[in-house]
This record gives C-alpha cells, sequence and structure tokens, in this order.
C-alpha cells in the first residue's frame, strides 16, 4: 500500500476537493484506493459525500487492556472508495475536543487500526500547516510521497513553502504541487478569467515545485458526478512519478 499525503499551508485552498478527486480517480483507473481524512479539527470529506453524523461521541478509546485487544474500525465503502473521517465519529457540529498532545495517538489510530483491507493507494487528506499531527505522521508513517495544493494568491504560496520545507526535512518524496482555483472559467465561451494577480516570483512555490494540474473554478468540481480531466491527469502523473 503506497500512502501519498495531501497538504496544504493554509486552509480554504481546496485541499479536500483535490483529496478526493485524486481517490476517484485512481478508483476510475482500477486501483484499490482507501481515502482518510485526516484534518481532525475540521474534516470536510463527509460533508463532500453527502454524509451527516448526528449522534456525539461522548468517549474516544484510543486502547484497550491486552484482554480485549486494540480498537478497530471499518471504514465506510462509497463509490468504489474505502473512506475513513473523524467526521464519521464526531457529529457534525461537535468540536474535537482532545487535548493536542494525543492527536498523533489519533491519527495512528486511524491510519494503523482501520481494517482497510489490501489497498493500492491511502489517500491521506492532512490538516492545513505544519503542526505536531503533520509532523508526526510524516515522521512515522512511511509515505511514499506527498501533493501540495495551493491557491493562486500570494498568502498561499507562501505558506505552501512552509509545507515544502517540513516535507524536504522529513525526507518525504514531493511528487508535486497542485493549483487550484486557477482562473473562472466562463460558463459562455469557456475562457479563463484570472481572479487573483499573479504571485510574486520570489514567494511562488512552483519555483522548486513541479506543477502537476491547475484546477479552474468551475462549479463541476463541487459535484462527484464523474470524474473532471484534471483529476484523471492528476492520477497518471502520481502513478508516474512514484516508484513502483
Amino acid at each position: 500500500m503506497k500512502l501519498v499525503a495531501v497538504g496544504s499551508g493554509k486552509g480554504g485552498v481546496g485541499k479536500s476537493t483535490v483529496s478526493l478527486g485524486l481517490a476517484r480517480a485512481l478508483a476510475g483507473r482500477g486501483r484499490s484506493v482507501g481515502l482518510l481524512d485526516l484534518d481532525i479539527y475540521g474534516p470536510d470529506i463527509p460533508l463532500m459525500l453527502g454524509l451527516k453524523q448526528t449522534r456525539e461521541l461522548r468517549q474516544w478509546e484510543l486502547g484497550r487492556s491486552r484482554q480485549f485487544g486494540r480498537v478497530e474500525l471499518d471504514p465506510l465503502e462509497i463509490d468504489g472508495i474505502k473512506v475513513m473521517s473523524v467526521g464519521f465519529l464526531l457529529a457534525e457540529r461537535q468540536m474535537f475536543g482532545m487535548p493536542a498532545v494525543l492527536a498523533s495517538l489519533v491519527g495512528d489510530q486511524l491510519v494503523k487500526n482501520v481494517r482497510w483491507g489490501a489497498l493500492d493507494y491511502l489517500v491521506i487528506d492532512l490538516p492545513p500547516g505544519t503542526a505536531d499531527l503533520q509532523q508526526h505522521v510524516l515522521a512515522t508513517l512511511g509515505l511514499a510521497g506527498a501533493i501540495i495544493v495551493v491557491g493562486p494568491q500570494d498568502a498561499a504560496h507562501l505558506d505552501a513553502r512552509k509545507v515544502l520545507s517540513l516535507l524536504r526535512d522529513a525526507e518525504v518524496k514531493v511528487i508535486g504541487a497542485v493549483e487550484n482555483m486557477r482562473g473562472l472559467r466562463c460558463p459562455h465561451c469557456g475562457e479563463t478569467l484570472d481572479v487573483f494577480p499573479p504571485v510574486a516570483e520570489e514567494r511562488s512555490l512552483l519555483r522548486d515545485v513541479d506543477l502537476l494540474v491547475s484546477i479552474p473554478l468551475d462549479p463541476v468540481f463541487a459535484t462527484i458526478n464523474g470524474i473532471p480531466p484534471q483529476f484523471d491527469e492528476l492520477a497518471m502523473q502520481v502513478e508516474e512519478r512514484l516508484p513502483p
């Protein structure tokens, strides 16, 4: 099983959209795929899949005695993908209230104690930024590679470069970057209009990382009907750039 992390320097750049799109495109290529929503403080994958947990979780079991064995979870299979998220365990309006020092244990549980079965790829939707949980995942899970998602703004590129530094320090292979919201696609003529000013060259992540695909602002990317060609291209690039 190859673990592919999808990260970003800040929230709101479409990281979860890219994670879900990549997982669906890999599955569409005949691969056995899992998708882990590891954004424990803001899990959005359930919402994107049209799922809602209404029952609040009152106790989170991280472990049991040796007599009863470890706590194991079952993923949901949706659209040919095995999916796990904190959002399946917590109610939609319930916050993740566990102390930060235990967050890495939750991350381990969601990767290692889920009955994933035989997978070709596990796509991991990381929380945005470079905090303790992200550092723990990069250091301990043996990632095959990582993708950095960035918006077309200076601030997004500036923060994404910090993620790049984190990946390099952890010696994780950087597969490339996805630039999301790159222009608004006109619904009438199909022309792409730049909404944001160009990113300053000295701040651009793309000076140091290959651009895998650019995704425009288009309502088609907010649905799960069909797989947009940009995600097919992204899946092909991931498979070509990772060792067999």
